[in-house]
């Protein structure tokens, strides 16, 4: 699916703000090192007001856009100053520039397709954008096309903060981070069970899929060493380099970022989570009597898992997300990250804290019956499809697989949640 997106208009604002829209937006630049040796890999564009007035500072600048309703348009120019500074200088393809999207952007906005300078940066060097974990829960069917838009542009996709927000452990898959940006409290902070989970997590996020770790705000030899521990092998921070102007001369490194190239894993629209199952594992077949049993056990397991995980289902048509499973639903969602229930007249939230999808009667989801759970360590899916025999409701039969092959449930469930962003 293609984002179609257009460069915001700002309409009015203050004169000082809309000043700093037309002339006075600009970056400066924090190294980026490789910590086996210090070596200067890529850098990320900070964002600056006009030197020398109240909104210099990045906090009071969104700030007032926010206020004004001109968070998108300032958004945008920093991006152009971020790209703007990396062009003028001489950085090359052996070094990345990062840059920041804001979450409320992630609906409305993307660089124009035709912007020469995001076409000048593509071409020039390695283009990683970064996103908040504290946008992902919250943003999370936003940010997932913009993230395969970008892709297909041939940028990559970093996720900042990461250990602020439980939730997006589970949902990392989804976005599947190219880079995994550790929160500086994770070195700041006393060792304790929340950052454990996080560093596990994370670490089998970066095994299963190559995304490097990096950690921010290191900015002593003890913080340094905290980041090794914690898996990571890039960082940044005062230790390596304050923001400022990108150096005038880059002498060429072979200390190059290593992004993978297997990024962009876009699953075809038509995909369901029954195709994909079977197309790996064996089918069976029994009655509705069953598998309501076997779908259940799914739920249940839910349980057992943290805050981190997703839970996905599909009911055929609403009558058959009765309100016991309503109930059930609703009690899942108050400690998950995300609970979706899908079918044909779904309600867009069925449940309190479950969101609801309709799908037309003819689409090939409607005749499946699925529940995917999904968590950092943990993933099970169960899968049927009708059969279509006229018989009361419990004599039903369904061809079914299950499995927790937490890889093939990942794919399974990014097939849902390509339908919940459309």
């Amino acid at each position: 699916m293609s984002v179609t997106r257009t460069k915001p208009l700002p309409a009015t604002g203050s004169a000082e703000l809309m000043a700093a829209i037309a002339t006075g937006i600009r970056s400066v630049y924090q190294p980026i090192v490789r910590l086996a040796d210090r070596r200067v890999v890529a850098y990320e564009a900070l964002a600056r007001g006009p030197a020398g007035s109240r909104l210099e500072r990045p906090d009071l600048l969104f700030a007032a856009a926010r206020e004004e309703g001109l968070e998108t348009a300032v958004d945008w120019e920093c991006w152009r100053a971020a790209l703007r500074g990396g062009l003028q200088s001489t950085m090359g393809s052996d070094r990345a520039l990062f840059v920041n999207v804001e979450p409320s952007s992630a609906t409305s906005w993307v660089p124009e397709i035709g912007d020469p300078l995001l076409e000048d940066a593509l071409d020039r060097f390695p283009l990683v954008v970064e996103v908040t974990e504290r946008a992902l829960p919250n943003h999370t069917t936003d940010l997932i096309p913009l993230a395969e838009d970008l892709r297909r542009r041939g940028a990559r996709i970093a996720l900042d903060d990461v250990g602020t927000d439980p939730r997006s452990l589970a949902l990392m898959p989804f976005l599947r981070p190219d880079v995994i940006k550790l929160d500086l409290g994770l070195l700041h902070n006393s060792p304790s069970r929340e950052i454990a989970e996080v560093v596990h997590a994370v670490n089998a996020e970066a095994e299963r899929t190559g995304a490097l770790i990096l950690a921010e705000g290191i900015e002593t030899e003890e913080h340094l060493r905290r980041a090794l521990a914690l898996g990571a092998s890039y960082g940044q921070g005062w230790l390596f380099g304050r923001p400022e102007a990108l150096p005038a001369d880059h002498e060429p490194t072979d200390a190059i970022f290593p992004l993978r190239h297997d990024a962009t894993t876009v699953l075809p629209p038509e995909s369901t989570p029954f195709e994909i199952v079977a197309a790996k594992r064996p089918l069976r077949r029994a009655d509705k009597r069953l598998l309501v049993e076997l779908s259940r056990s799914i739920e249940r397991q839910t349980v057992a898992q943290s805050s981190s995980t997703v839970v996905m289902s599909t009911f055929q048509e609403r009558r058959y997300f009765t309100a016991e499973t309503a109930q059930r639903y609703s009690e899942l969602a108050a400690d998950a990250a995300l609970v979706a229930a899908v079918g044909v007249g779904m309600d867009a939230e069925p449940a309190p804290g479950v969101r609801g999808l309709h799908i037309e009667a003819d689409e090939s989801l409607r005749g499946e019956w699925n529940v995917i759970v999904l968590g950092p360590h943990f993933g099970a899916a169960f899968v049927a499809r009708d059969l279509g025999d006229d018989l009361p409701d419990r004599d039903r039969r369904f061809d079914f697989a299950l499995t927790h092959d937490r890889d093939l449930v990942t794919e399974a469930a990014r097939a849902m949640m390509r339908r919940l962003a459309a």
